[in-house]
This record gives C-alpha cells, structure tokens and sequence, in this order.
C-alpha cells in the first residue's frame, strides 16, 4: 500500500468488549486497505488475545510513533499504547482498568490527528461503567473530542451517519430536562452552521438542510408548546438569512420522509438516535463535527455478552473508516 494513502487511525476502545475484535476486523478488511492506510491504536496484548479469541489471523507490527509505520508489506500496523493490565482482562467484565485502557487508545489517536500525523480517527465502543470506575470524565466521543483539541463543547455535535442519511444532533448525553433548557437560539443556529460545513466538507457543495421541532407535531402552532416559535424558527431565519439552504421546523416523527435532503437537524438525541437505530442498526456511525480533525466512532455499544466470541459485526467500523477516507480525499 502506498505510504501517501491517506491514514485512518482505529482506537480499539473497550477492551473488555467487542472493540478490538471489531477494529482489527475493519483494519484488515480489503475495502479498507485498498481505501486508505489504516493504524489501529491499542496495546498489543490486548489485540492479540482478541485475535486468538475470535480466530483472527493476525500479523501485526508494533510501532512507537506512526513515522515507524510501514504500509508495503501488508502487515497490520499497531500504534502501541502500552496498557498491559488490560490485556489479561476477562472479556465482557467492567473495571478501572479497562476504562483508563479505552480513554487512552482513543485520546492517543485524537494527539495523532492534532498532529498531522494520521488524517482522521475512527473509534471503536466505549464502556462508560468502566470509565466511571476509572474516575474519569466522559460523557461521549464529542465532548471528549472537544477537550481534548480545544474546541468549545457548544460547537461540537454528533452526526449519525448511515447510507445517504445525516442526522445532526442539538443536544446529546444529558436528561431531556436539561436538553430543553440548552436549546436556545444561538444553539440551533451553530448547530445548522457547523452542519452546512461539515457537508460541505464531505463534497456536498450546496447542503440541503431540514430542522426538527422540539415538541409533538413541531408545537402545532403554539398548542403543543412555544418553543419552535421562541427559538428553533427564529434560528432557522437567521441561517437562512445567511444563505444557507435550511427549512422547518418539522415535527420529528415525520420529518425523515422528506426528499431532498443532505441532512437533518433534530433537538434531543433520542429523536434522532431512534430513527438511525432502527433503520441501520448495525451500520450506523457517529461523526463528531465541529472539531478540527475528522473524528468518527460507530453508534453500537461494546457488547460484553458477545466479547471474544468471533461473532462480532464490524459493518459500522467499515463503513465509518471508508466514510472519513473519502471524506479526506474529497477535502485534500
């Protein structure tokens, strides 16, 4: 494979949990080494007892900086982030260890990407029990991400990404009280904002976008509540009146039918969440936008009850490492 490929790092995250067996299937996936240079980032014990597990041919080469990677002989490059005491981890068990483990896989692939080193990073399930008991803040990929680039947590959004469908997300991992109090007209309308460049930035030279209500048939006037009059209209006039191509409110249960569109703004995760779960939910992706580096993790979870068993589908890792490749080609 040519060393000018673009490179995709792939954090292995819970060690625990389906996580290593997924990403060293994707690494290894021939669509994806014909698309891009993939580097998985994990400790190597940890990778080879999942290999062994799940009857996974593996001939890797552990690298301490990516400069050391060598993508010509077709051996799976390892970025190796020593964290021996999860290797001898019982699949599907939740511990300390295995939440320090996750956080640093996937925060040593985001400084690799800051540095220019690899051109995006794909994150395989974290397990937030484990990182709780690992005393560690985390309440998702993109306020993570946030952090650990310098980005404000109010610019940074989840997109779900599944076929040609987009899901953007106003508020995410916080309790629908608390998501109503965030959504505000200067949230929405960032949210529309960051979306129209980040379809931009994915080829689509003029993003179609359709915003969700808040309330049941999108407030119905003002019967159902006034918040799509207060705040989600006004904000949507507000982009549009700076050119970008952006309609609704539109009631959430609804709204997914419309033709037309590049993506769709929705108020509180499960209404969008939901939606991509239920029509993909083994191929749906999660892109963090707003950042300054292309970050994705899949929108599945880390699935203890089959860790180790060879069973695990890596559809969602796949198509969330060919997404950001083509992604990256189309920006470069």
């Amino acid at each position: 494979m040519p060393a000018d490929k673009t490179k995709i790092a792939i954090a292995t995250g819970d060690p625990a949990g389906i996580g290593p067996e997924i990403s060293l299937k994707a690494a290894l996936d021939p669509a994806v080494r014909a698309a891009c240079n993939p580097i998985v980032v994990s400790d190597p014990g940890v990778l080879a007892r999942h290999a062994k597990a799940c009857g996974i041919a593996l001939d890797m080469r552990a690298v301490s900086c990516i400069a050391d990677a060598d993508f010509s002989d077709g051996k799976l490059n390892v970025l190796d982030c020593a964290q021996p005491d999860a290797a001898a981890l019982d699949f599907g068990a939740t511990s300390a260890v295995s939440g320090r483990a996750s956080i640093a896989f996937v925060g040593t692939a985001v400084q690799a990407a800051l540095a220019g080193d690899v051109d995006a990073v794909v994150a395989a399930p974290q397990n937030e029990t484990s990182i709780a008991q690992a005393g560690i803040t985390f309440d998702g990929h993109p306020s993570f991400v946030a952090r650990q680039t310098g980005t404000d947590d109010n610019d940074v959004y989840m997109m779900l990404c599944f076929g040609d469908t987009m899901i953007a997300h106003c508020t995410l991992h916080q309790s629908v009280r608390q998501a109503v109090e965030a959504i505000t007209r200067e949230k929405v309308a960032r949210v529309i904002r960051v979306t129209d460049r980040t379809l931009r930035s994915l080829g689509i030279a003029k993003p179609r976008i359709a915003v969700s209500g808040l309330n049941p048939h999108a407030g119905e006037g003002g019967l159902f509540g006034r918040e799509e009059i207060e705040i989600i209209k006004p904000a949507i006039d507000a982009a549009a009146s700076e050119g970008l191509n952006v309609t609704g409110p539109f009631g959430a249960d609804t709204m997914f039918h419309k033709q037309g569109v590049d993506a769709f703004i929705v108020m509180l995760h499960d209404q969008g969440h939901v939606a991509a779960k239920l029509l993909a939910p083994n191929a749906t992706i999660a892109l963090t936008i707003g950042t300054p580096i292309l970050f994705s993790s899949v929108a599945h979870g880390s699935a203890h009850d089959i860790a180790g068993k060879g069973v695990a589908n890596p559809a969602a890792m796949i198509e969330a490492v060919l997404r950001l490749a083509k992604a990256k080609r189309t920006t470069a």
